[in-house]
């Protein structure tokens, strides 16, 4: 379906982007998913990971810890606990967030917990290696 979706993610320090998009896939807590124009009313919790953002002018990625996606057929709006620009973020930052993830990872209680973790440590470490 061709089209494009209201997306807003909100972080408590701002409105970290309003944009019309093409497609958003998002790290939700029963995997990923993919919004589009006209897709089914979704509430999900986030896991973290990154979101992909794809405008019908550029393609971004956001890193976000938690928080939660509420979909419409117009409109995706994100609320997230931590979250920030990937392009935009600095390697102290990236490092930062990395050290948190390891330390989630070491107070992990379950095979599932340690797996979203685990993701989440992966997919930082690969963002500290292209900005190194």
């Amino acid at each position: 379906m061709a089209g494009t979706i209201k997306f807003e993610l909100v972080s408590p320090e701002r409105i970290l982007m309003s944009v019309e998009a093409e497609q958003v896939i998002v790290p939700g807590a029963e995997g990923q998913f993919t919004v589009l124009a006209g897709h089914a009313p979704v509430v999900s919790t986030l896991l973290p990971g990154i979101i992909q953002v794809t405008t019908p002018n550029s393609k971004e990625a956001i890193f976000v810890r938690s928080g939660f996606a509420e979909v419409s057929g117009e409109q995706l709006t994100i609320l997230a606990e931590r979250a920030f620009i990937v392009e935009e973020a600095d390697p102290r930052q990236l490092n930062h967030e990395l050290d948190l993830a390891r330390q989630a990872l070491n107070g992990a209680e379950t095979d599932d917990a340690r797996f979203h973790v685990n993701r989440a440590i992966a997919e930082l470490q690969a963002l500290v290696d292209d900005a190194a």
